[in-house]
């Protein structure tokens, strides 16, 4: 089995589409025994689920995900454990001791309403507020409106 997760300076990465690397880790009987980071040079969900598919990835840990990204990685046969935080290290180790945590369900929807092609940038874990798009629309998905 392999596991990707999101990664940026050993944690968790908090939005999908736009992560600079992920971390592998090959697992055996509930032991990683090999351990690979792989960096990024797309962004969006389906090349991402297209890269993660050719690198024989059976589960995404990760934390914020859209509803199309899990759908790409579905298609792709990949599941999805979203919602999750933290050092990446921890992460694994608490998934392979059986701990529940994070959810299958998309748990970002920041880019309902946006128009095809427009890009959110600017997430910082996760959490952004009134940013530009390339574009000049404002997105305030996670304000406190």
């Amino acid at each position: 089995m392999i596991i990707a997760i999101p990664t940026e300076a050993g944690q968790v990465f908090q939005h999908f589409g736009h992560t600079p690397a992920f971390t592998l880790y090959e697992v055996e009987d509930h032991m990683v025994v090999n351990t690979t980071v792989m960096d990024t040079t797309d962004s969006g969900h389906g090349a991402l689920a297209a890269r993660l598919k050719e690198a024989h990835v059976n589960l995404l840990i990760c934390g914020g995900i859209g509803g199309g990204a899990v759908q790409a990685l579905a298609e792709s046969g990949i599941e999805v454990l979203a919602g999750v935080s933290g050092q990446v290290t921890q992460v694994i180790a608490d998934y392979l001791s059986g701990k529940q945590m994070g959810s299958s369900e998309a748990n970002c929807n920041h880019h309902e309403g946006h128009h095809e092609g427009h890009h959110c940038h600017g997430h910082h874990e996760g959490h952004h507020e009134g940013h530009h798009h390339e574009e000049g629309h404002v997105c305030h998905c996670h304000s406190n409106q």
